[in-house]
């Protein structure tokens, strides 16, 4: 393969993440503006990376009906060697827990054009994306064929962190980030917004049969899965839903005292713009009474132009640093009462 062919791929696989990222991720795609050249282009690539694989699983997850798809996990499988194929020129950026790249390539497939992995893969060398996270988020695309209940906050911020967290581990390189105590931060990012997601989705995800809420907390607060089904808003949903909604804000929060250490132009006002946009979901629920049942709620296009100008204009006004190093998460009291009928 010629190298003119090598830019023809790479430019194609560009254009088709782009417009998977337009098509799929409104927000994501607003808050992209904030960057420019390689970075932006490298945030649609990375995006088209995490997006075909929910696609894959959520497809199958659809078609099935509830059952574990035939033949996903071993999609799944060879999509790991997909991956690993991506770092067998850079092996210093392989999985640490895994061996080496070059043992573990071979046989790959995945949901990816050969055109979005080019991509990927020039973004990987560009910015040097490790490959751990990429490895981690296949993880959590994996819990989505075993795990349709969650028990405890512990597993659901695992899943949290597999499904989203990592994409902020991805993201961290293309944003000019090389502190490494920034990476906790970026992570936490990722946590608000999948709870923010999963605090908004309640309705849609009981539809596939699967609840992402913490069945041990929604006891704490009286609350049953068939309280869910029907759609019940009262006294103790609203406190339940303020609970959760307390601790996607400790994330946002923690999250914000990594911004500094971005140093690609744009990219503080781009993190900023995108956790504010999604830390605003939370205000919309809170607006409507805490309803997540009657469809989906989302933040108004003018809504998000008012938070992109206040971010152009005043940017520290805008998912501000905490005003201590440490950010608490709200946990349930120990001894808070189990066992909700699934």
């Amino acid at each position: 393969m010629t190298k003119k062919h090598d830019n023809t791929l790479v430019t194609r696989g560009y254009e088709m993440a782009e417009r998977v990222t337009r098509h799929h991720a409104k927000s994501f795609f607003f808050a992209s503006f904030m960057l420019f050249g390689l970075r932006r282009k490298a945030a649609f690539a990375l995006y088209a990376y995490c997006r075909r694989l929910d696609d894959m699983v959520d497809v199958a997850d659809g078609a099935d009906q509830g059952a574990v798809p035939e033949g996903l996990a071993e999609r799944l499988v060879r999509a790991r060697r997909a991956v690993a194929e991506l770092f067998l020129e850079t092996p210093e950026l392989g999985d640490p827990r895994m061996p080496p790249p070059a043992t573990r390539a071979g046989d790959g497939d995945g949901p990816w054009d050969s055109a979005e992995l080019a991509a990927l893969q020039d973004v990987i060398h560009r910015f040097r994306v490790p490959e751990q996270p990429m490895q981690d988020l296949i993880s959590g695309m994996e819990m989505d064929l075993t795990k349709r209940r969650y028990e405890s906050w512990a597993e659901l911020d695992l899943y949290c962190y597999r499904v989203a967290g990592v994409v902020g581990l991805m993201m961290a390189p293309m944003l000019g980030c090389s502190e490494e105590w920034a990476l906790g931060p970026a992570a936490d990012l990722g946590r608000a917004m999948q709870l923010t997601n999963i605090l908004r989705d309640v309705k849609e995800d009981l539809d596939r049969d699967r609840v992402y809420l913490p069945l041990e907390e929604l006891a704490a607060f009286g609350l049953t899965v068939d309280d869910l089904h029907r759609g019940v808003v009262d006294d103790r949903w609203r406190g339940f839903m303020r609970f959760q909604i307390d601790r996607a804000r400790a994330y946002y929060s923690r999250a914000a005292a990594g911004i500094p250490a971005l140093t690609g132009f744009g990219c503080q006002r781009m993190v900023k713009l995108m956790g504010s946009i999604y830390g605003d979901i939370l205000r919309v629920i809170e607006q409507n009474d805490y309803d997540v049942f009657k469809g989906r709620l989302s933040v108004p296009g003018k809504r998000k132009l008012v938070l992109a100008s206040t971010i152009l204009v005043r940017p520290s006004a805008v998912l501000p640093a905490p005003p201590t190093p440490e950010v608490s998460v709200p946990l349930l009291p120990t001894g808070a009462p189990t066992g909700v009928s699934p």
